[in-house]
């Protein structure tokens, strides 16, 4: 006799926690599987909207920064405060093991194993098979699931085995050193424990950029990139150095792919879905996926909740359709962003240049904290449209 969940849960990053959590609380049995010892590369950052709505503790977080530093091709540089307020810093792996913990505590089982395959039982019945290690041997592991959330990361092997279209999601790969930050009374020439320095620059990245995010103690220096053959040791080497934390101590280092793109559809129709970095919803342009992940795994486990009553498997969809509501329009418009204003160094001059204005600093931080576009204020979109046509014709200088 077969273990038999109402819901299998794979992955246990903030996706696929958030929707064991949510699964468990409303009473549903649910298994969530996740591999050992994995920390994904992130620069860590949450806003206020995710620690409001997913009920995160404070204690969490390793930094509070109130400031983002913008640097040009040029090496100019456009500082955008952030007045009254502060984006959250965590550690994954402290951040993800409580996500986890909490799932647990909600009645979750938890269980440690790798996804091997999905096969049906006689009756139709997902079975999902894992590998998992007992006394340091690796055996393997099978249990029936009324449904399947596919929370496995990018590259997802659910999603391959299971959904249509995976294979053409493509992918950014993004690679950071952590390193030890520098004590207070260093001096270490604009180091601010306070601050995200974002680098627009195709010598560190040529289709994404690089960033040194401060976690407290220790501080992650990353790039992103979707070319092939791009030396991303070489760029951090040089980033750490424009940032003067070369000589730093390094802590440990990390990649993995990155989508670039929501998938079409994120579920076989029958009783599988995917959800966070296996649905593709990462933002484009800025890679913030944890805050979506979360929303994503959220969605995920109302549709498999209303599935697991009714049994219509067109329940499934909503999921989908619910985020892209919420949401689609953010993507559609970084989307459009990140391939126009990230193509060319001279591009990335103008667009650091335009985020001096007022204006774009405020929109910015403002969707970016709570998550909706703004509204309030059609004179400053109606600004920022013309701000923008200025420097797309070039009617104005870079500076």
């Amino acid at each position: 006799m077969m273990e038999t969940f109402d819901a299998v849960v794979i992955g246990g990053g903030p996706a696929g926690a958030t929707a064991a959590n949510d699964l468990a609380q409303r009473g549903r049995s649910v298994l969530l599987l996740d591999r050992a010892g994995r920390i994904k590369p992130c620069g860590g950052a949450i806003p206020p909207q995710l620690i409001k709505e997913f009920d995160i503790p404070l204690s969490l977080l390793v930094a509070r920064i109130n400031s983002a530093r913008m640097v040009a091709p040029s090496n100019r540089e456009v500082d955008m405060p952030i007045n009254g307020g502060f984006v959250g810093m965590v550690d994954r792996d402290v951040f993800d093991e409580w996500l986890r913990d909490r799932a647990q505590s909600s009645g979750a089982t938890r269980r440690t194993g790798n996804f091997h395959q999905l096969t049906r039982d006689t009756d139709g019945t997902a079975i999902v098979h894992y590998v998992t290690t007992v006394d340091d041997v690796e055996c393997l592991g099978q249990v029936r699931a009324k449904a399947v959330i596919g929370a496995d990361g990018a590259r997802s092997l659910v999603a391959k085995q299971c959904i249509p279209g995976a294979e053409d999601i493509p992918y950014v790969f993004a690679y950071h050193e952590i390193v030890k930050t520098p004590a207070q009374d260093d001096t270490v020439a604009d180091f601010d424990r306070t601050r995200c320095d974002i680098f627009y620059q195709g010598g560190l990245s040529p289709d994404f950029y690089g960033w040194v995010f401060p976690h407290g103690e220790t501080t992650s220096v990353g790039m992103g990139t979707a070319q092939k053959g791009f030396s991303m040791r070489q760029s951090i080497g040089a980033l750490r150095e424009a940032a003067h934390l070369d000589k730093a101590i390094t802590i440990r280092r990390e990649g993995a792919p990155i989508p670039l793109r929501a998938m079409k559809r994120w579920d076989n129709g029958r009783d599988v879905i995917v959800a966070g970095d296996a649905a593709g919803v990462v933002a484009p342009a800025s890679g913030e996926g944890i805050y979506y992940a979360m929303v994503c795994g959220r969605l995920a486990a109302e549709a498999v909740d209303v599935f697991c009553t009714t049994g219509d498997a067109r329940a499934l969809k909503l999921a989908r359709k619910r985020f892209m509501k919420l949401h689609g329009t953010v993507f559609l418009v970084l989307g459009i962003m990140q391939r126009f204003w990230y193509s060319s160094d001279k591009r990335r001059e103008r667009f650091v240049n335009i985020c001096r204005d007022e204006d774009v600093q405020h929109l910015t931080w403002e969707a970016y904290m709570h998550k909706k576009l703004v509204k309030a204020k059609p004179m400053a979109h109606m600004r920022i449209f013309f701000k923008d046509l200025a420097h797309l014709t070039g009617v104005v200088s870079p500076w």
